[in-house]
């Protein structure tokens, strides 16, 4: 196919290299970076590309190539795309180099979006602020601190406050940073002479993202550097978002001056997400991703499994979408119990965990047999399955020793205990069957349970 001449003729090629963009990159990054491009002009070998200011440069650097490689694909020539910088400036390719301070700006991550972000009980407070705080920089809550532990999804926010805020924020300058990133620059200033370039980088941004503060602490000299840095933003009504680990006044090696700025505007923090929570992090990703899951009830084990952390939840999901790669087999119930139990195994509550009795009451009622025959000596199949499951699950759930084990099993030896227990094991990675037999007597343990609690 070959590309008209004219700009007005070239709708129709246009319309399918924009098809081919979003394909590549999906419909979230698509609609975020590529959907407001335009063809400024085609002279047959290049194709100009006009982009808006606000997200120009991240537009250069992180899709450039992939907009060359699907105008050359749909139009079967090879092209060469450029962005029109405006009236100010010169053309520019996707090699081309940029400042310093443009390459600090595009360390935002495009994934981390609004959109992307999942709203629970748990984060709605940090949520709600983090979005207003993007729609009026230096207006709804400055500082924003937002406190929560590894994994919970405060650096998503801080991202997505900066990507709305380059997309929408009429020229904005954002500026984000790590704590460390920020002590590093700081003392490479210091060796090069260049503090006032350091100034410069930060103290003119209009709004200042930094992430994990809590790395300030014992650090005298870069403590001071920012907090003439925060009061200098803070003072001229420009925005700052802070990310910690913990809250302000736990930060014990952090100079008070900081702490009570740090608490001077809104304290979110985020809690651990719920169930329903975690599930809907997971069928987001999924679709995302476009996991292909033969049983969706493998993101249900995921989210009962992994209780604490986003990251994690998202780490078992890849986990098990890799093994699924690499052996070909489908992603059910069955993989998931394999792949789950080597990384994320179930927890015991100790404080109210099951007894051995418990397991063997349960197994026996869900098979319909009697305790007594069920640990028995008898080999026969009916009874050695429910057996051998009862001991895995009772290990599993209870943390009695082999011995405790082996004595409520009948008077067996440890080695029948550990061989039965690794029958249970080899059986789950391929029978579908046996991992739905393991998940449904184990919540039906922890139901009675909470049930007795109560």
């Amino acid at each position: 196919m070959e590309l008209p001449a004219h700009v007005d003729e070239l709708t129709p090629v246009w319309r399918e290299i924009r098809a081919a963009l979003r394909q590549a990159v999906g419909d979230s990054t698509y609609e975020l970076w590529l959907a407001c491009l335009e063809v400024e002009e085609w002279d047959g070998s290049v194709l100009c590309i006009k982009a808006p200011p606000t997200t120009r440069s991240w537009v250069v650097k992180r899709f450039g190539r992939v907009v060359e490689s699907c105008a050359s694909r749909v139009t079967g020539t090879s092209v060469k795309v450029t962005f029109d910088l405006g009236p100010d400036g010169d053309r520019e390719g996707h090699h081309s180099q940029r400042t310093a301070a443009t390459r600090r700006e595009v360390t935002l991550n495009p994934r981390f979006s609004f959109e992307q972000f999942v709203i629970g009980e748990g984060n709605r407070l940090a949520h709600g602020a983090a979005l207003a705080v993007a729609e009026l920089p230096g207006q709804a809550y400055n500082p924003l601190f937002l406190q929560a532990p590894p994994g919970l999804g405060k650096t998503h926010l801080v991202h997505a406050i900066g990507n709305y805020i380059l997309a929408f924020g009429d020229g904005a300058r954002v500026q984000f940073t790590t704590a460390e990133a920020f002590t590093n620059h700081f003392i490479s200033s210091l060796g090069s002479h260049s503090l006032e370039h350091f100034k410069h980088d930060y103290r003119d941004a209009d709004v200042l993202l930094i992430d994990d503060v809590q790395f300030l602490a014992s650090k005298a000299k870069t403590s001071e550097e920012f907090f003439h840095t925060f009061n200098a933003l803070y003072e001229t009504g420009r925005q700052l978002v802070l990310t910690c680990d913990r809250l302000p006044h736990h930060l014990h090696d952090v100079e008070e001056r900081l702490r009570e700025r740090f608490e001077s505007g809104l304290v979110a923090e985020i809690c651990p997400p719920d169930l329903q929570t975690r599930l809907a992090i997971l069928r987001k990703r999924a679709a995302l991703d476009q996991v292909p899951l033969a049983d969706p009830r493998v993101l249900d084990l995921i989210a009962e499994r992994i209780t604490d952390n986003v990251r994690a939840l998202e780490g078992a999901l890849i986990r098990i979408v890799a093994h699924h790669s690499l052996t070909g087999r489908p992603i059910d119930l069955a993989l998931a119990q394999f792949v789950l139990e080597g990384s994320y195994p179930r927890a015991i509550d100790q404080a109210s965990s099951v007894s051995i009795s418990d397991v063997k009451d349960a197994v026996a009622l869900y098979f319909d047999l009697s305790v007594a025959d069920m640990v028995s000596s008898s080999r026969a199949a009916r009874l050695a399955w429910p057996r051998h499951l009862a001991i895995y699950l009772a290990r599993d759930l209870t943390g009695a020793s082999l011995q405790d084990l082996g004595r409520s099993f009948g008077g067996r030896n440890h080695t029948t205990i550990l061989n039965a227990c690794k029958r249970v094991s080899e059986r789950l990675k391929t029978d579908v069957e046996a991992a739905r037999d393991v998940d449904n007597l184990s919540k039906a343990m922890c139901s009675s349970r909470r049930d007795r609690q109560h």
